[in-house]
């Protein structure tokens, strides 16, 4: 897994060993970004259920101006930091040991980017779809990533299904506001 463009294009990231973590993979990562590139620069990024960091790290590298980075699991934890060290991106970056649903019920903060990608078939992307419109600034998106036979609900708060975009077996949904 590397980083694929940006200021720390080419860096090689470090993932956690494993079935807990499903890695998103680099083709699948290069598609949702270019998907939301225009939505990147100057933006806050959340990369929920972060595993290894590395969607929030390949915000970073893009030019978003800060990425949170959601995880209960101490290895990943201590993996997303050796990456986001490796990349120089320790001051824009801020790494939460919590379990996302906890984060998004009592977080303030407002993200234009929001990334979901739970482990699968566990109801933690429903959980998270419900409470993350109060997260999302105006013109912000959600994209979750999940496998073709879990199905998400077409609005989430103001939100809507945008598009569904199909890679094999994993679906990407994006919601955005409807005049967005």
């Amino acid at each position: 897994m590397r980083v694929i463009t940006g200021s720390a294009r080419g860096r090689r990231l470090e993932t956690p060993v494993g079935d807990d973590v499903r890695p998103t993979a680099d083709a699948i990562k290069e598609s949702i970004f270019s998907i939301i590139q225009f939505s990147i620069e100057g933006s806050v990024f959340l990369d929920a259920f972060a595993g290894s960091g590395q969607m929030g790290i390949e915000a970073l590298s893009r030019g978003a101006e800060k990425a949170y980075f959601i995880d209960n699991s101490k290895k990943s934890l201590n993996i997303i930091k050796r990456n986001i060290e490796l990349c120089g991106f320790e001051n824009k970056a801020i790494v939460r040991a919590s379990d996302t649903i906890s984060f998004l019920s009592g977080t303030m903060e407002k993200f234009d980017v929001v990334f979901l990608d739970p482990p699968y078939r566990t109801g933690l992307l429903q959980k998270a779809l419900e409470l993350v419109p109060k997260a999302v600034s105006p013109k912000g998106c959600i994209i979750c990533e999940h496998p073709k036979d879990e199905e998400l609900p077409d609005s989430t708060g103001n939100f809507k299904l945008k598009k569904n975009y199909r890679y094999g077996k994993i679906i990407i949904s994006v919601y955005t506001e409807p005049d967005v």
